[in-house]
């Protein structure tokens, strides 16, 4: 199935084709590792939030790591992309066609992805992600961070997954979290391997050591083949 938009077709990423997502996400001609960033398409009601957004984007490119995302101009979202793609950094971008009606796909990125549903989305972005990190947003956010971590309790990936605790956004999740684990329905090791970091620093400091910027990424085993 394809779509236009802009006078370009799309191939649509459908739940058939994850079955073989192998095929569906090229990364061979990619230049540097991606590294997925959760976050809100709305800029919260802090000057603080869209600020963290291009400062980690800047980042990440000054770093020499790539972005995948959901894909759209607005929000947290579009401003962690702006950052990237003016860094020189790739920026892939991933979103379902029923989202076009309310998010505007962003027309600068290095590659955009259309997909059926919400699921086909997120499996193309872990597919294509050497890391998560998790900028405060909304439900959707909040979802999305949830489930990969999940997956990686079910031994899905082994990708870090960082929470960026902006302006203490993430403290009460957190206490959540240390609880669930207290109360017996979550493993202290899970919950670790959800790392906690307060600044932007930190956060590149980790991928640093995780991600391996320097060297090739084995890819195979960080998808946990």
């Amino acid at each position: 199935m394809q779509m236009k938009i802009n006078n370009e077709n799309y191939e649509v990423i459908t739940s058939q084709d994850i079955t073989n997502i192998e095929k569906a996400v090229d990364k061979s001609t990619l230049a540097m590792p991606l590294v997925a960033v959760y976050c809100g398409s709305r800029l919260g009601n802090s000057d603080i939030y869209e600020q963290a957004a291009r400062d980690l984007g800047q980042a990440l490119a000054k770093n020499g790591l790539g972005l995948v995302y959901g894909g759209a101009s607005i929000g947290l979202m579009g401003a962690v992309a702006d950052k990237v793609i003016k860094g020189g950094a790739q920026a892939v971008g991933v979103i379902p066609t029923f989202m076009l009606k309310h998010e505007i796909a962003h027309q600068q990125l290095t590659r955009l992805h259309l997909t059926d549903t919400m699921h086909t989305r997120k499996t193309v972005m872990a597919e294509y992600a050497d890391a998560f990190i998790t900028l405060p947003g909304g439900l959707g956010t909040l979802e999305e961070i949830m489930e990969i971590a999940t997956w990686r309790q079910l031994y899905q990936h082994e990708k870090p997954m960082i929470i960026l605790n902006i302006n203490g956004f993430y403290d009460r999740l957190i206490d959540h979290l240390k609880y669930t684990a207290d109360q017996g329905f979550m493993k202290q090791e899970d919950l670790e391997r959800l790392v906690v970091c307060n600044t932007i620093a930190e956060a590149i400091d980790l991928l640093h050591v995780v991600v391996k910027i320097d060297d090739d990424v084995d890819t195979e085993t960080m998808a946990g083949n």
